[in-house]
């Protein structure tokens, strides 16, 4: 691997674990300030080093990857600049949710595209494994998401 590809794998990594820190948090009604700031940079410079990779025309990743970064502009803004007053709250966790489930879902692209047995399992990714995959996530990515919206509320408790 070149040190580009190690790097944008350390830094979806990063985001992911973050991710996972940030929703728990907001399940718990925590903002998790230093948290969000990590998961919200990584997860913006994982889809941003997404674009760096040679190609010759436009990927479904590169559409998965625009569509994070539209999620993230709106999960900044509703964080940053609009304070999660009113509506830029659900927004915020809303976007939280959707760009971790984002990253999770090409974690999952990439383990059956380089994990040798998942690879044998669905190698055109249109197999039942790799469909009942994705499904499963997203319907554990729904469930969190209803959680958070539900459970992230005033009062806040402010934590690292």
């Amino acid at each position: 691997m070149t040190t580009f590809t190690i790097v944008h794998v350390v830094l979806s990594l990063a985001g992911i674990i973050s991710g996972f820190v940030v929703v728990s948090g907001l399940i718990a009604a925590q903002r998790l300030d230093r948290w969000t700031l990590l998961f919200l940079a990584t997860t913006a410079a994982t889809s941003l080093t997404g674009f760096g990779f040679p190609f010759e025309h436009v990927l479904p990743s590169h559409v998965v990857g625009a569509i994070s970064l539209l999620v993230l502009v709106v999960a900044i803004v509703a964080r940053y600049v609009r304070h999660l007053v009113g509506a830029w709250r659900r927004m915020y966790v809303v976007g939280a949710v959707v760009a971790l489930y984002l990253n999770v879902f090409v974690l999952i692209v990439q383990l059956f595209l380089k994990v040798p047995a998942l690879k044998a399992i669905a190698p055109t990714q249109s197999e039942p494994p790799f469909v009942v995959a994705q499904l499963a996530l997203l319907a554990v990515f729904i469930a969190l998401g209803v959680a958070a919206v539900r459970r992230f509320h005033e009062p806040l408790v402010r934590t690292a």
